[in-house]
């Protein structure tokens, strides 16, 4: 309890830390583009042309594979959660079937231009989640502790850095911060804007996960998805649904950025047709679709995502491309955004990026990588891949027929009326 607490303020403090680093990137590479009279207007500006734009074609690069990998799992994720969800009140499907149905749903999101288009939904997902982590909290204490149950902790070092690892994934998902900044009026509100967030995460995360652990224990080890421990209810209903909503949501905010790679690739993307836009955009669902089908293990993915994808696309680049940026003393001079004063200015900005490199480094990718993979391996030998139900109840068969002997008639009845008589 004490671990998990104290990693999701730290975690949460970090991911803070390089949604700064990246917003000071992101204002310098525009600032710098619009003196040489570049126009935005019809272009997204994206994290792996604030690394080329800064720093080269090999960080662009480096940038690119990283961040749309961990962008194609984070919405692989999505689409397993949807599935995950929707059969705690639909059973009658298994989760495989439920991902075919929510993988066409989420594939109309190739028609919302930019996330310009997503303010109202970003609001409304923001209530959504307000009332899921409540009612995962509110509804855990009045249920009370189940009978006989155990806070054994993890028990072994593979269990503590996959509970880790999946705590560095959820405070990680800013990969597409610099779409969100670019569809912001005043961008360089958003570091603080973005801290302010974190604390309110932090309101909802810290209660609800503590109030299921102390309910349930160790059952969570066999079920990834909470919602399975609750029993049938009406305010049960609701969350998982609003849920559902809110991972529609976010599969958008995960695989629109996607979306603006693949148009830059194939020449679309200052296309003004919405609906060619949106045809060219549908081979970037498909993958998606089938590796949710292939990997349904919600839980041990997105730790594996966690340690071996978000620990560099969120951590270690954005503090690596913000100390080899600013390395010259001219370049620290002629910065637009100065490192504040409460950070200890440039030798505290470099001593903190190195403290990041470092730590997520060998304790996110080098522990929580071994840990999440060797959980990610397990459920494979486990469940198999192509899994139908993952972490589904066993069917209950009906109870047995009586069973009616078909090698031997049964013996007639004695009736002592029916006897023939004999003269």
């Amino acid at each position: 309890m004490l671990s998990g607490i104290c990693f999701q303020l730290f975690y949460g403090l970090l991911g803070s830390w390089t949604a700064y680093l990246i917003s000071i990137l992101y204002v310098e590479y525009r600032t710098r583009k619009e003196r040489e009279k570049v126009d935005f207007r019809n272009h997204v500006i994206q994290w792996f042309e604030v690394l080329d734009g800064l720093l080269g074609k090999y960080w662009r690069n480096v940038g690119l594979a990283f961040n749309c990998t961990f962008l194609l799992f984070g919405s692989v994720i999505q689409l397993i959660a949807c599935a995950s969800n929707i059969y705690y009140i639909n059973d009658n499907l298994d989760k495989r079937t439920w991902t075919y149905i929510f993988g066409a749903c989420c594939a109309t999101t190739v028609f919302i231009p930019s996330f310009h288009n997503y303010r109202i939904w970003s609001f409304l997902g923001l209530i959504m989640t307000t009332y899921t982590a409540w009612y995962l909290t509110i509804a855990s204490l009045l249920h009370g502790q189940v009978e006989g149950v155990k806070h054994s902790g993890p028990t072994k070092m593979v269990l503590y850095f996959t509970g880790a690892t999946n705590i560095l994934y959820t405070f990680g998902g800013h990969a597409v911060t610099v779409e969100i900044m670019h569809a912001m009026w005043k961008p360089q509100k958003f570091k603080a804007i973005y801290l302010l967030a974190t604390l309110y995460v932090l309101t909802l995360t810290l209660p609800s996960g503590a109030a299921v652990y102390w309910a349930f224990g160790d059952m969570l080890l066999n079920h990834s998805n909470a919602f399975a421990l609750f029993p049938r209810s009406s305010s049960r209903d609701m969350a998982v649904i609003l849920m559902l909503i809110h991972q529609f949501i976010t599969f958008g905010f995960a695989c629109t950025p996607l979306y603006f790679v693949w148009e830059k690739a194939i020449g679309m993307h200052e296309c003004k047709s919405l609906c060619k836009r949106a045809a060219a955009r549908l081979p970037v669902v498909i993958p998606i679709w089938f590796l949710a089908i292939i990997f349904p293990f919600f839980g041990p993915i997105n730790s594996s995502v966690g340690s071996l994808l978000v620990s560099f696309t969120v951590y270690i680049i954005p503090a690596l491309a913000h100390m080899f940026t600013f390395k010259s003393s001219a370049a620290r001079e002629n910065a637009v955004e100065q490192p504040s004063k409460y950070t200890g200015r440039w030798v505290g900005a470099y001593m903190i990026n190195t403290f990041v490199v470092v730590w997520v480094l060998i304790v996110g990718f080098g522990f929580g990588g071994w840990a999440s993979m060797t959980n990610f391996i397990h459920q494979i030998d486990t469940f198999g891949l192509f899994t139908k139900c993952y972490q589904c109840p066993p069917p209950t068969l009906p109870p047995p027929l009586p069973h009616l002997n078909a090698t031997a008639a049964p013996p007639p009845l004695h009736h002592p009326q029916n006897h023939t008589r004999t003269p």
